[in-house]
């Protein structure tokens, strides 16, 4: 017996709507029921009132009939209330999900990130429309077909003749509209992120003049965009507009075919308008079907991909281990970017103990960059080990690892939030104490009390009101809240004056003295004050590594205490050689 496959976030989702479902096949049950009093109601007119010329009868049938209306009103309302419901109900489960998938899959360079939040949009949107309701109509199209039999079996082979028709149309719309639809979706990502990309270098556009040049190639994109779109727009909407004329022309059909039954007295003058209105009712389904078989479709692509996207989702351990406080340590680590098997980083290892802090130095393009990203879990392990007090980062959840790692990436980006918000990570839980204490870790307290209104100012869009500097001391701050034992910054120092380059020094002796490990990555030279081991890197191989002094001295570096007005350039050269 083959084992089960883990349960899927999109699967369960949708599992848990399977109540609302139900309730609306319910409905959806009365509706076609409640659909046939327009047909009962002219067959009585025709064969009981006409001929009785009886008032009472007449009212009292249009008295059921308004109450069966009615009815029928309540009963289509609610379940397009229950599928809008489901709609949000998926969207609320999926969200979430949905989020960590699009960070998962950026973090992994792979294409289509954005996708998925428009896809779990078009899963909703679709439900929200009349297409589900179609849907759920579909199956009721015996019941008319054999109630026409029942009237009369011409009746009823006519019925049957142009639902096949219309079916035809339908299977002609899925086989024809499938790649197009998948196309649109495709072009569709790839103009959006053409879009995001043009937003984030939105200065450099205007800076160098490229927005001619830039617009030029969007169009390009959107032009495939559009005439890509309107295809398919035209393939559905011709076959819609066919499969209509073929209703109104079966519809007539069946009309007249009943008048010539009743000139032949083989049915009744109730007959032949029931015959029509039955027919109708049976073959709207279908023409509906077809109308919205492009959102049908785009929305069934939507959920492949969502279901796909979140069936890789890594599940949290149900047991994680203790919170680290002892050592980290590399063992023959491989590390290649994210869709390539080419290492940058080859059989690193090393071994830092509580309270020691590491300078990783060496030449662009060494894989410094690259140790930071993998030391911290963005990007995994190829081939070797990472473990903190002996457990590989993922036995813990990501909020767990999260918590216990401070990281400071080269480029510092803030959230739009208050500088609070943002040194607390956006932590619903944060404690003031531990906001103060971070902010004054990373030498920030006097610079944040001297903005506009403290701790409680909006930083704008990725920080945008604040200087390079003032991102980069909150940023540190951002990594040394709640006190991890583990912290890598990612040249800290990039954009610190000589106070800044003061209070990160202090930042990291006050991490190693509280018992934490700290990794820098650094070009300058003042960054390796306060550390005490140091590491070059060279075509991502370690070339050295040992205490600050004796790596310097053998690698001709000058010391830090000589070499604080030395250029950076001195120090890569040196490393350069090295490497």
């Amino acid at each position: 017996m083959l084992p089960k496959s883990p349960p899927n976030a999109a699967s369960e989702a949708l599992a848990s709507c399977r109540g609302a479902f139900l309730a609306v096949a319910l409905f959806s049950a009365l509706v076609n029921v409640l659909m046939l009093t327009g047909s009962l109601y002219m067959l009585q007119v025709y064969d009981r009132v006409l001929p009785s010329r009886s008032v009472p009868t007449l009212v009292a049938l249009s008295i059921i009939v308004a109450v069966l209306y009615a009815l029928l009103g309540m009963f289509d309302w609610l379940r397009q209330r229950i599928l809008s419901r489901i709609g949000v109900m998926l969207d609320r489960r999926l969200s979430a999900p949905v989020i960590a998938t699009m960070l998962g899959t950026q973090l992994r360079g792979q294409p289509g990130a954005m996708q998925l939040s428009r896809d779990l949009d078009s899963v909703r949107g679709f439900l929200s429309g009349l297409g589900p309701t179609t849907l759920f109509d579909l199956p009721w199209i015996p019941l008319y077909g054999g109630l026409c039999f029942i009237l009369h079996p011409y009746l009823g082979w006519t019925l049957v003749g142009g639902a096949a028709i219309l079916i035809v149309l339908a299977l002609m719309t899925e086989f024809l509209s499938r790649r197009p639809s998948a196309e649109v979706s495709r072009v569709g990502a790839e103009r959006s992120a053409m879009l995001e990309a043009m937003r984030r270098n939105a200065e450099a556009v205007a800076a160098l003049g490229m927005e001619r040049r830039v617009t030029a190639r969007f169009d390009s994109v959107n032009e495939r965009y559009v005439a890509t779109g309107l295809g398919a727009s035209d393939l559905t909407s011709g076959l819609g507009t066919i499969s209509k004329i073929v209703r109104f022309m079966l519809q007539s059909c069946m009309l007249g075919l009943g008048a010539w039954l009743v000139m032949n007295n083989e049915a009744s003058s109730g007959v032949m308008i029931a015959s029509s209105i039955l027919s109708s009712r049976a073959l709207a389904p279908i023409e509906l079907a077809i109308g919205n078989w492009r959102p049908f479709i785009g929305a069934r692509q939507a959920w492949h991909r969502l279901k796909a996207a979140l069936g890789e989702m890594r599940k949290d351990p149900l047991v994680s281990p203790e919170r680290p406080t002892q050592k980290l340590g590399l063992d023959h680590v491989f590390v290649a970017p994210p869709g390539s098997q080419t290492p940058i980083l080859k059989d690193v290892g090393f071994a830092l103990q509580a309270g020691q802090g590491l300078a990783v130095i060496g030449p662009s393009a060494s894989g410094k960059s690259t140790l930071a990203r993998m030391l911290v879990g963005i990007w995994p392990v190829q081939r070797g080990s990472l473990r903190l007090d002996g457990a590989t980062l993922d036995q813990w959840s990501a909020e767990q690892r999260g918590a216990m790692i401070g990281y400071m990436p080269q480029d510092v980006q803030l959230f739009a939030g208050t500088v609070a918000e943002n040194i607390a990570r956006f932590d619903p839980q944060m404690s003031e104490g531990a906001v103060l204490s971070a902010a004054k870790a990373a030498g920030a307290y006097e610079m944040i009390l001297g903005l506009p209104k403290g701790f409680e100012t909006p930083v704008g869009e990725a920080g945008g009101i604040l200087s390079g500097g003032q991102r980069q001391r909150v940023g540190l701050a951002r990594a040394l809240y709640g006190d991890p034992f583990l912290v890598v910054l990612d040249e800290p120092n990039a954009n610190l004056d000589s106070d800044g380059d003061a209070a990160l020094t202090a930042a990291i002796a006050g991490v190693r003295q509280r018992g934490g490990i700290v990794v820098v990555i650094a070009h300058r030279p003042s960054a390796l004050a306060g550390i005490d081991l140091v590491m070059i890197l060279a075509d991502g191989q370690v070339q050295a590594f040992g205490a600050k002094d004796e790596v310097l001295r053998k690698s001709l570096v000058p010391a830090p205490a000589a070499a604080e007005a030395a250029p950076a350039s001195k120090l890569m050269v040196t490393a350069n050689a090295r490497g």
